[in-house]
């Protein structure tokens, strides 16, 4: 297979911007990014590296729509994969697995310390997302998509199903969701509209999910307690979820167009997934960035973070997708169905992992220590 070095540099003469976009969470494209070396790898070629996240612009609607055809997005699964349900012309180039400290919260007095407890219980289910344009309501209703996939999951480990719970509808008051581009991620201070954190405070329900650094520090505010961590399930099927595995996604005329330039965006961040592995507990102020979350909850929700931040496309992780996508279908999150297979392109990935397995072999070797 030819690498990114064998096409010619006229391919991506004309490209001025590439831009990219993630959400409030680890990833190794906002790693490279604000260690400056994603800027560094393109400034060379006059080609300016823009984020949706600090654009200020229209173009945020593309964080949900995927419609911006030099966008690379490493994002939560519900969008992309409804992204390609309606018909957007993607591709899947990598999973990474990060852990995110998902659990399900009660009161002290609920008396619930398991998933078991969970039986005959109230659980809060945001309600279906605003969204000013309507075939988006279903992909961007995230709340409730990840609070039914989160319940799901706490009840299945203990053999128990929804018809064991009630569910209890919380209206979902973020409205304009991809719309305007202005709510593109949510603020530390807009967790108590996107968690129903309220329902469970004020004792309509028993218990809600959360995730995250953000979700850590709401739920020690409140005054709420951990029913159950979902990540200490020891069989991942139970984490899947919107953000795991997290996808990167591409449309298909970066890759047609400027294949060259993803394959380098690609080689970087797989170096900032190496720089984490070997130094796990060097970037927690780019994390507190990155998430919204304080250095505290940080360390409680991203423990594990240097596990999974290198993409991948193997058998497990792409099965794992596979769950959530049938389950975003089943429970009305998708408008139609579609073969994974048919979504996913190797090549960009591969390529990349030759051209650092190139970088590395030239380098010269280390000189031995002197005894």
């Amino acid at each position: 297979m030819a690498t990114t070095l064998d096409r010619p540099a006229s391919q991506d003469a004309s490209l001025a911007e590439l831009w990219f976009t993630r959400c409030p969470v680890p990833t190794a494209t906002g790693i490279a990014y604000k260690l400056g070396w994603l800027t560094e790898e393109f400034a060379r070629d006059g080609i300016t590296l823009r984020t949706l996240q600090e654009s200020g612009s229209e173009l945020g609607r593309h964080h949900y729509d995927h419609r911006l055809p030099r966008l690379i997005r490493e994002g939560g699964n519900m969008l992309s994969i409804a992204a390609r349900a309606q018909g957007e012309p993607t591709r899947l180039i990598g999973l990474t697995w990060i852990e995110e400290r998902q659990r399900i919260l009660t009161r002290p007095e609920t008396g619930i310390v398991s998933a078991t407890d969970l039986k005959g219980r109230r659980l809060a289910l945001p309600g279906w997302s605003h969204n000013d344009i309507p075939s988006h309501v279903r992909g961007t209703s995230i709340a409730r998509g990840m609070s039914l996939a989160g319940y799901k999951s706490a009840l299945a480990s203990a053999g128990l199903t929804f018809d064991d719970v009630t569910l209890v509808e919380t209206p979902d008051r973020l409205r304009n969701i991809g719309g305007s581009g202005r709510d593109l991620e949510p603020r530390r201070s807009d967790l108590n509209r996107l968690w129903p954190i309220e329902a469970l405070v004020t004792s309509e329900v028993d218990a809600i999910y959360v995730k995250g650094a953000s979700a850590v520090d709401a739920a020690q505010a409140a005054g709420l307690v951990v029913a159950l961590d979902l990540d200490a399930l020891p069989d991942r099927r139970f984490r899947v979820n919107n953000g795991t595995p997290r996808p990167i996604t591409v449309h298909q005329r970066l890759i047609d167009e400027h294949f060259d330039l993803l394959v380098r965006f690609l080689a970087v961040t797989l170096r900032a997934a190496d720089t984490v592995a070997a130094e796990p507990d060097t970037l927690r102020e780019i994390l507190e960035f990155e998430t919204q979350g304080s250095a505290a909850a940080i360390g409680q929700a991203y423990g594990r973070l240097h596990e999974g931040l290198h993409p991948t496309l193997d058998a497990y992780r792409l099965d794992l997708l596979d769950r959530q996508k049938a389950f975003l279908f089943t429970y009305g999150f998708l408008d139609a169905d579609f073969a994974l297979d048919d979504w996913i392109d190797r090549r960009p990935l591969e390529a990349a992992l030759a051209l650092n397995a190139g970088r590395d072999a030239a380098l010269p070797a280390p000189t031995p220590a002197l005894a």
